[in-house]
């Protein structure tokens, strides 16, 4: 007998407890593989409930559900096989599984026994490990099954599983195999970062050669839940050979990759798409889906920005262009506003754009002219709605209110924060009725930099029901501007690209700066990196970068940076839902935790 098969993995674009979609993806993906001719298919991680479920795996209702759905998908997989995650509740714990079906009878339940409990992790919360190398029986559905660490052989070959992070930790599930497997199926829910796909493929091509198989993996794709993006990735890999890798960040509910392999003389067909080449392409296309998503999910219109003319609103504005512009490329049309649901008036990404997105610039007197056709002309050149006014009235009323209670004029020499936040805080009430007129989502555009030391004002451009780049860094943010310029057309950010980035808050005759009222952005990024990625305290801050800078100034932003970091917590525990991009973030939601109240490092500080 021919031990060839022919081999397939789907990413899937699910939603936590929307049944319909998620069902029907997972339909609709077998229906291809059987139409391909496909012998076994391998879906993501918890693919029936979505990953993203959080508390609601604790509850009694959502793992009895997902075992029903469980049972409605089984026609479908007639004469294929098919695994499917979904959490299972035995013996009063909650364990998340892939169920192994095949023709249409499911062959047994494996059980993840590495928790993911790092990062933007929270597994053990919900799950409980399943022991290694235990195997018992679970009744489903009247009929007894296996559960735990199982083996499956399907058509001569032997199957074994992991579950994503049972793969990244030492001693993994399948070094303790009791008999050699053929192939291993990983399906997964590995969230984006920037650079963790290439980690990923090399963990698949050497576990490929640890364990003499042929691997494969599956991800999901899309933003799933509001936070984590996920980038579909498909792996197969054949005792140290990679022969087959999926598009990723494709704006579609399932990608299906196949190859076909011989088990006998260890050959295979090939498919290996192309992958981004760098942190700036991948953020294009990360951000672009995430903005999608977050908005079709949420079943808003589209996007309301206020649009200042510098560089973090522009990013995000170039950032949902460009998301239609791939849309539409991939999609079509019809396939946008089915996902919309919802017509669109135009045909050209603009004219789409031009419903989708409605921008404002908002001026006071401390505008320029500059910052005003930057705005102006970035809009027009992709198209979305643009309108202006100054609200210098409403400050003043403001202004006159305050000013009247307390019994003094306000001056920049006595109330130079409360003079800038009012002028921030004052758009916020008009864009929010803006947005709630359209019934779209306001987008904050807060940086990640900026959250770092507070450099925002609470209610005033941290106002939104989204924070999209607020998981990266003002230095990144500034050189993929640039790269949207010349690689990816958008000429309309040429005057953006050529202003200093300003809050223009204060009277232009003062002259404000961001880089002026904090510190460089490429050192404040520098210093980020060492204090939160890596846990150091100030001065082990200083002795990482005290070789690149002049000690004084070097010391001064240090001290700066932790001063405004410690001071600035309750504002991170404010600011709008953010993507996470990065290997770390600072939403105390999703991945750093700090206290509010804190001693403010001023013992630590007392050392440099």
């Amino acid at each position: 007998m021919s031990h060839k098969l022919k081999l397939a993995g789907a990413c899937l674009n699910q939603t936590p407890i929307d049944w319909e979609n998620n069902l029907r993806n997972i339909r609709s993906a077998i229906t291809q593989a059987k139409d391909q001719g496909v012998d076994l298919l391998c879906l993501p991680e918890l693919c029936i409930t979505g990953y993203g479920c959080e508390d609601l795996f604790l509850s009694q209702w959502l793992p009895e559900k997902a075992t029903e759905k469980l049972i409605e998908i089984l026609p479908y997989t007639k004469d294929i096989a098919v695994t499917i995650g979904l959490p299972i509740r035995f013996n009063d714990q909650i364990y998340n599984t892939t169920c192994l079906i095949t023709d249409g009878t499911i062959a047994g339940f494996y059980a993840k026994q590495k928790l993911a409990n790092d990062g933007v992790h929270y597994e053990s919360r919900w799950f409980t490990p399943w022991p290694s190398q235990k195997i018992d029986t679970i009744q489903v559905d009247g009929n007894e099954y296996s559960i735990g660490h199982i083996t499956v052989d399907y058509k001569g070959i032997t199957i074994g599983f992991e579950i994503c992070e049972d793969a990244w930790v030492p001693d993994r599930p399948c070094e303790h195999l009791k008999t050699k497997v053929d192939l291993i199926l990983n399906p997964s829910a590995s969230h984006f970062a920037f650079g963790k796909s290439e980690f990923r493929e090399d963990l698949v091509v050497k576990s490929s050669k640890q364990f003499d198989c042929v691997y494969l993996y599956a991800n999901l794709l899309g933003n799933e839940a509001g936070r984590m993006i996920y980038d579909g990735d498909v792996l197969i890999a054949q005792k140290g050979k990679l022969i087959g890798r999926n598009h990723r960040l494709w704006f579609h509910d399932f990608r299906l990759l196949e190859v076909e392999v011989d088990f006998d003389n260890h050959t295979a067909t090939e498919n290996i798409k192309p992958h981004y080449s760098d942190r700036k392409e991948e953020f294009s296309h990360a951000a672009g889906l995430a903005l999608f998503d977050y908005c079709r999910k949420s079943r808003s219109k589209g996007f309301v920005l206020s649009l200042s003319g510098g560089a973090d609103s522009s990013t995000i504005a170039t950032l949902i262009s460009f998301a239609v512009r791939t849309a539409l490329e991939q999609r079509g049309k019809a396939g946008l506003e089915d996902k919309l649901g919802f017509k669109l008036k135009g045909e050209t990404p603009g004219a789409i754009t031009q419903q989708l997105l409605t921008t404002a610039y908002q001026a006071t007197k401390n505008s320029s002219e500059a910052t005003f056709n930057s705005a102006k002309n970035l809009a027009e050149s992709i198209g979305a709605t643009f309108y202006n006014w100054d609200i210098d009235a409403e400050v003043d009323q403001y202004r006159s209110t305050i000013e009247q209670a307390i019994g003094r004029k306000l001056t920049w020499e006595l109330d130079d924060i409360t003079l800038q936040n009012i002028q921030a805080r004052t758009r916020s009430p008009i864009i929010w009725m803006l947005a709630n007129l359209e019934n779209k989502l306001l987008m904050a555009t807060s940086n990640r930099s900026e959250g770092d030391v507070g450099y925002a004002t609470m209610d005033g451009d941290t106002s939104g029901s989204i924070s999209p780049i607020a998981g990266v860094d003002k230095h990144f943010v500034l050189q993929w501007l640039q790269y949207a310029e010349h690689h990816l057309g958008f000429t309309g950010l040429k005057e953006v690209n050529s202003l200093t980035p300003t809050a223009e808050l204060r009277p232009e005759d003062q002259h404000q700066t961001d880089e002026d009222d904090l510190m460089p952005y490429e050192v404040l990024m520098k210093i980020e990196r060492e204090a939160i990625l890596h846990g150091k305290a100030p001065k082990q801050v200083f002795d990482s970068l005290k070789s690149d800078y002049e000690h004084k100034k070097l010391k001064d932003w240090i001290k700066k940076f932790f001063r405004l970091w410690t001071r600035n917590q309750w504002k991170r525990e404010r600011y709008a839902p953010s993507f996470h991009f990065d290997d770390f973030n600072i939403d105390p939601r999703s991945w750093y935790r700090f206290p509010i109240l804190s001693g403010g490092y001023l013992e630590e500080l007392e050392k440099l």
